[in-house]
C-alpha cells in the first residue's frame, strides 16, 4: 500500500482532510484492513499500524495490539480508519461499538482516539464529524 512513503511526506496530522487524503487508498482494498495512526501531542505522527480482517465485511479491532503501540511510542492521540468494500462510507453498528471499546481501552492511558474514517469509494465518514467522538 505504500504507507512508508505517504508518511514519509506527512511529519503531522494536522486534521481530517490530511487523515482522509493519508487514508484514501484503503478505498480500493477488497477486504476490510485497518489502520491507526499514532501521534504526539502536537499531532506528529510517530508510527502506523495496518491490520488485515481477511474478510469483507467485518474487522475485529486490535485492541490489545493497538495499546501496546500506544505504550511503545508514547502517543497521546489515535487516528483510526478502515475501509468498507462495499463502497459505501455509512458506520454500522459494529464499526459504533468498535470505537467505543477502542476509546474506552485509551482513555484510561490519557490517549485521545481523535477520529475514526470509514472509507469506500462514495467518500470518507468521519465519526468526529459525526458527534460520535
Amino acid at each position: 500500500m505504500g504507507w512508508s512513503a505517504l508518511l514519509q511526506s506527512l511529519d503531522r496530522l494536522a486534521d481530517s482532510a490530511e487523515a482522509s487524503a493519508l487514508f484514501a487508498p484503503l478505498a480500493e482494498e477488497e477486504a476490510e484492513v485497518a489502520a491507526f495512526v499514532f501521534l504526539d501531542a502536537e499531532h506528529r505522527v510517530l508510527g502506523m499500524r495496518e491490520e488485515r480482517a481477511g474478510y469483507r465485511d467485518r474487522f475485529d479491532v486490535p485492541v490489545r495490539d493497538v495499546v501496546a503501540d500506544v505504550l511503545r511510542l508514547d502517543a497521546r492521540g489515535v487516528v483510526m480508519a478502515h475501509n468498507h468494500p462495499s463502497g459505501n462510507a455509512t458506520p454500522s453498528n459494529a464499526d459504533r461499538e468498535a470505537t467505543r471499546l477502542l476509546a474506552r481501552a485509551l482513555d484510561p492511558l490519557g490517549v485521545r482516539l481523535l477520529d475514526h474514517l470509514v472509507v469506500a469509494r462514495s467518500g470518507v465518514t468521519s465519526f468526529r464529524a459525526l458527534g460520535l467522538l
